[in-house]
């Protein structure tokens, strides 16, 4: 007798780095039949990210983008879906996040009455305009979604408040801690020849990166001008920037960093290259939520490129900073840390609030158990932080 198919819709590199744990989780309970639909947002890009997990879509979805908006790419991916779901109809669905394609996913199963299973629930900023569109999209998937699996208990607690019923909440922590953890143990040799030339530098490693849409124009000149600033002021430093594949982006990181002496410009990085460059990190400058919840599972603390985040529990947890787009500010917070091994250490000391490295087998659980094929897991551990008394201090 064959397994309940369930459905797993990414269209993002991201999101195809966080499901694909799940995907290995299920088949390794058993319980469910997992099918990876690429949902055509950035195939390429989900096809990279998955070759590290030896997996491929098993539907990718063929998307005709003519204007490039949002509204285009929402309605053809929901024409999309429903056909398929039509013909190949799922027990469940697990949409991840925040992105056009969760969505979609969504609603396509919602007006199909699938129940839709939400990874990664929860998050808020409490600011529709930041991030844009991502704070509308997670809290319409909240509205059909069957089952929220909040990666923290911050996350829980702002479901609770939006009146999400408690039984329908589980905190699992977030699958990229999971996948982050197994990519990066492996010690994989770098894909990327820049990178693989300095990994011979005996210099501290500064990863940044600066890819949300928020972070383009000006906030982008004053980031890149705070690098140069870091670069000419600590000589045992290496900068690595995975540039946005977005012509215009890489032209302005280029126009502010091309030939500045210890900065490497690179693609986007496959995922294993990206999770290496991290555990050898001495800090990370980023504007990208996924790096907040990863670099603490190696240690390294983050300096956050935004005016504000929704992973505020690297905040509380004292692992992360905002710094905001203010080149002043970056400079002067990252070099407190490059001045201090025990400061930058005292920063990470508390672990990872996002998550075990078990969030994959409990969404696996959770699914199955939402079909009646199951018990329901226990939720994750508490994350108790001991980072909070140390990360005030002077050194």
């Amino acid at each position: 007798m064959s397994l309940p198919e369930v459905h797993l819709i990414g269209g993002t590199r991201p999101e195809a780095v966080k499901l694909a744990p799940v995907v290995l989780a299920m088949r390794e309970a058993g319980l469910l039949t997992p099918v990876l639909v690429a949902s055509g947002q950035h195939p390429t890009m989900v096809s990279q990210a998955l070759v590290a997990f030896g997996l491929e879509p098993d539907v990718t979805l063929a998307v005709e983008r003519g204007t490039g908006t949002q509204a285009e790419l929402l309605t053809e991916m929901i024409r999309q879906l429903d056909e398929l779901w039509a013909q190949r109809t799922p027990a469940a669905v697990i949409v991840q996040g925040d992105t056009t394609t969760s969505l979609a996913g969504a609603l396509a199963a919602f007006w199909r009455r699938i129940p839709v299973v939400h990874l990664e629930a929860g998050l808020r900023s409490g600011d529709l305009e930041s991030p844009f569109p991502e704070e509308g999209n997670r809290r319409l998937v909240a509205q059909v979604a069957s089952l929220h699996l909040a990666p923290t208990p911050l996350a829980a607690m702002n479901l609770l408040d939006e009146n999400i019923d408690t039984t329908d909440v589980l905190i699992t922590g977030n699958t990229v801690v999971d996948a982050t953890l197994a990519v990066a143990g492996r010690r994989m040799p770098y894909e990327t020849p820049a990178l693989a030339a300095r990994a011979e530098s005996e210099n501290r490693l500064v990863v940044v990166t600066a890819h949300r849409r928020e972070s383009w124009g000006a906030p982008l000149d004053r980031i890149l001008a705070a690098v140069r600033e870091l670069v000419e002021r600590y000589d045992d430093i290496d900068v690595v920037l995975p540039s946005h594949p977005n012509p215009a982006v890489r032209a302005q990181v280029e126009a502010g960093l091309g030939g500045v002496e210890r900065v490497t410009v690179t693609d986007p990085l496959p995922y294993p290259d990206l999770s290496r460059l991290l555990s050898e990190a001495y800090l990370v400058l980023t504007d990208s939520g996924g790096i907040q919840e990863e670099a603490p599972s190696f240690g390294v603390p983050a300096l956050v490129l935004r005016e504000v985040t929704e992973r505020v529990e690297s905040l509380h947890a004292g692992c992360a900073k905002l710094v905001g787009s203010n080149p002043e500010l970056i400079v002067k917070e990252a070099a407190l840390l490059l001045d201090s091994r025990v400061r930058r250490d005292a920063m990470t000391a508390g672990g990872n609030p996002y998550g075990d490295g078990l969030a994959a087998g409990r969404t696996a659980q959770a699914t199955a158990h939402l079909l009646g094929l199951a018990e329901a897991p226990a939720p994750m551990p508490a994350f108790e932080s001991t980072a909070a008394v140390t990360y005030g201090a002077s050194f």
